[in-house]
């Protein structure tokens, strides 16, 4: 598919509504609806719209997270995340407007099968291009996870879910919202925390693929609190897979430092692109998209269709919302923003 600049093709005095797209299918899940692929009728464009439904917001945290993802994303623009092309709204739903990938996301190509060195060393380089950029503009993600980890259809990844993030200020200590099993112990803690916190999240990542499970474990936030404070998670000698470097593992147990001011990044994220595991990858080819990706996703679908039926079965709350919540939800961004479909 080739780049279209859909925010200069849709007029921006024009009202969106869901009758403007052909839905094709479903992609993604998230926490309060789908993602689908569609194709704006009039442009012919192929992007993917995430449907909220109002009535699934029971909570003012859900709320906030939603209004949260749609203002951030309209002050952001990267290659490496999945940036927004519009937001419109009718008395049911959200609509968020995506950029369109279809190799599905990590956790789904995990489940089929662990990652291997050279494929996690190419996933980190590209989650690292994206990280930096939210750093730049003073923004922790929070929840850099596999399911927020998406594939194109040449092996590239991108972040996405911009839910749970926040701009830095050095008070943060009580915004403490993400996926416990990828939080860092000084966010579970309800310590200040700051950008090496999205650090850690990669070590466990790297730490899930390398070893198959996550370094600390539990069945709620605070069991996964009292395993971080038993001990410090380490991948030791004897426990690397014959088919993973020194490199890597020191790469990752530098990441898994459960003191932010002593982990890989405490400096700055150049502390992360210059350690030797990432040496290989060269840095300008893979900005310009011209590596060639170690695992490339099938044609095939990349998506459960499972998380389909049990979304649909999923037990609907009581909206706590009103209509003047979701006030100034509608964006389409001027043509002079750039922002493209790729």
């Amino acid at each position: 598919m080739g780049t279209c600049h859909i925010s200069g093709e849709i007029d921006s005095a024009v009202r969106l509504s869901r009758s403007d797209f052909e839905y094709i299918k479903a992609i993604g899940r998230g926490a309060l609806g789908l993602v689908w692929r569609v194709v704006h009728k009039k442009t012919r464009t192929e992007l993917a719209i995430k449907e909220i439904e109002k009535n699934s917001i029971s909570s003012k945290e859900a709320l906030l997270s939603v209004l949260n993802e749609r203002s951030l994303l309209s002050i952001l623009n990267h290659p490496f995340i999945i940036n927004i092309n519009f937001a419109f709204q009718d008395k049911k739903k959200l609509y968020l407007g995506l950029d369109l990938k279809l190799g599905g996301d990590l956790r789904y190509h995990m489940i089929k099968r662990k990652r291997t060195e050279s494929e996690m060393k190419f996933i980190i380089a590209c989650i690292l291009q994206g990280l930096e950029y939210l750093h730049s503009r003073h923004i922790i993600h929070k929840d850099i996870k596999p399911e927020n980890i998406i594939y194109d259809d040449k092996g590239y990844v991108f972040i996405t879910d911009f839910g749970t993030s926040t701009i830095w200020k050095e008070e943060n200590y009580s915004e403490t919202s993400g996926t416990p099993g990828y939080m860092a112990p000084e966010v579970i803690c309800r310590q200040n925390y700051s950008f090496t916190s999205d650090y850690f999240a990669l070590g466990v990542i790297l730490y899930e693929n390398i070893i198959g499970t996550r370094p600390y474990q539990g069945r709620n936030r605070k069991e996964i609190r009292e395993a971080i404070l038993e001990k410090q998670a380490k991948i030791i000698p004897s426990d690397i897979p014959v088919d993973w470097s020194i490199e890597a593992v020191s790469f990752c147990n530098k990441l898994l430092k459960r003191k932010p001011n002593t982990r890989l990044g405490a400096n700055g994220i150049n502390e992360l692109k210059s350690h030797p595991w990432l040496n290989e990858i060269s840095e300008k080819m893979l900005q310009n998209f011209e590596l060639k990706a170690p695992f490339i996703p099938s044609d095939n679908d990349n998506f459960d269709h499972d998380h389909v039926n049990f979304y649909s079965k999923c037990e609907r709350h009581q909206a706590k919302t009103t209509k003047h919540d979701f006030l100034g939800y509608s964006f389409i961004p001027s043509p002079a923003s750039n922002r493209k479909i790729n």
